[in-house]
């Protein structure tokens, strides 16, 4: 079946979801495809960031941590956060980095399983929880190994020596999805740890982590939560480690009596324990808002228009792209699949400039992939295909062979 402009405007008129668009600012002309990268800016947040500024900060100063509930920020938000993720509000903290989340719960995880020194992953994780890993090794000392494997040896590779299982859900390159509630059940099977990072999932389509049994998951803010750049990560401590779990960063947010400004830690109970430093007012503000959008959004609308978008996008780069050289580097199926679409090619990034010039945004990722961000609550069924008609038209004449699009930029 041959599909059409006309076809896909049709998709658009029957979406649920349609209507969450016009809440965010997309720039005229321009296709946004990197929201797995950085969400696109929710108008709701520059709203709220202005009345921080020139209202909460501006006016009423520091009475802003009690009269605006500043110091209840991250826990709040992680509440919002929860509901995407399949967690209780109580289990869900929003704070600090993926990278120092993942240091925390990491360290947390070997302290239940002090018995056990080998911390096992897959070759497609993204590489800063590797180094995190790494450098949580050093640091603990030679006794502690960090087993890197195929993605299909994962589960032949949880032995009862195994301390912590790691894994990100959605693989950044290919959108490749783990199957969660598998692999958890696999590392428990082996009274193994799991940790789950979801820095590609949170946002894109529901997860469950409480349904999968996990114990310890972090995620940016960034991306599909469309929080803004840098903001805050979050963090997921399951409720029955709450009162064993322990992480290292001792830092007074963490502390049980925050202001009582003593000088030996004892941490809070529950998850506050994870917290660290001052929360980030202004970016929580803006990550709050891009929650807030989610508000009213079923998460099975989510999936199904994640899973839609990406069959589109194939079926149009093989209708109107045979012999171009592309080449899929996703799962065909929906199911297997986070919510993004990439593909190979040796010339990748010119090809990628080339359509970024022309209003299409996507991302490269070494060595080869053109990787296409699909965020449902503000890319349509026109958007893949108008994209795809630029794609057809930069392949066609040779576009990406121009000196401009094959300079290399420091983000890529």
């Amino acid at each position: 079946m041959s599909l059409s402009l006309p076809d896909c405007r049709e998709m658009d008129s029957a979406d649920p979801l349609a209507r969450h668009r016009d809440a965010f600012a997309l720039p005229e002309r321009i296709i946004y495809l990197d929201g797995n990268s950085l969400g696109a800016l929710p108008k709701l947040a520059a709203q709220r960031v202005h009345d921080v500024i020139s209202r909460q900060w501006g006016q009423d100063l520091i009475k802003s941590w009690n009269l605006h509930d500043w110091i209840g920020a991250p826990a709040r938000v992680g509440g919002k956060i929860a509901r995407l993720i399949g967690a209780k509000p109580n289990e869900v903290m929003a704070a600090d980095s993926t990278s120092l989340n993942v240091f925390k719960t990491l360290h947390a995880a070997l302290r239940l399983r002090p018995d056990r020194r080998i911390i096992l992953s897959d070759e497609a994780n993204f590489p800063t929880d590797l180094y995190m890993a790494q450098g949580l090794a050093e640091l603990l000392g030679s006794s502690h190994e960090i087993r890197i494997v195929p993605l299909d040896r994962i589960a032949t590779a949880l032995t009862e020596e195994i301390a912590v299982l790691m894994l990100t859900e959605v693989d950044y390159r290919t959108g490749r999805l783990h199957d969660m509630a598998a692999l958890t059940k696999a590392a428990h099977d082996k009274r193994a740890i799991a940790l789950w990072d979801l820095a590609h999932s949170a946002g894109a389509f529901p997860v469950d982590l409480n349904g999968c049994g996990a114990d310890f998951a972090v995620g940016c803010g960034y991306k599909y939560l469309n929080g803004g750049p840098g903001a805050p990560a979050f963090i997921f401590v399951a409720e029955r480690w709450h009162d064993t779990a322990e992480q290292p960063l001792f830092g007074w947010m963490g502390h049980e009596a925050p202001f009582a400004f003593d000088l030996d830690y004892r941490p809070r109970p529950g998850i506050h324990r994870f917290l660290v430093g001052t929360p980030p007012i202004l970016s929580l503000t803006a990550l709050e808002a891009g929650l807030d959008l989610f508000a009213d959004v079923d998460l099975a609308d989510l999936r199904r228009k994640s899973g839609a978008l990406g069959d589109l996008f194939i079926a149009l780069v093989e209708q109107e792209l045979p012999g171009s050289g592309l080449v899929l580097a996703s799962p065909r199926k929906a199911a297997e699949r986070g919510s993004q679409v990439s593909f190979r090619h040796p010339e990748g990034y010119p090809i990628m400039q080339a359509l970024i010039a022309r209003g299409v945004i996507g991302d490269f990722r070494a060595p080869d992939i053109l990787r296409f961000g699909l965020a449902p609550l503000y890319v349509s069924f026109a958007d893949i295909w108008n994209a795809v008609a630029h794609l057809k038209a930069v392949m066609a004449g040779m576009e990406w062979q121009r000196p401009e699009f094959r300079r290399r930029a420091a983000v890529t």
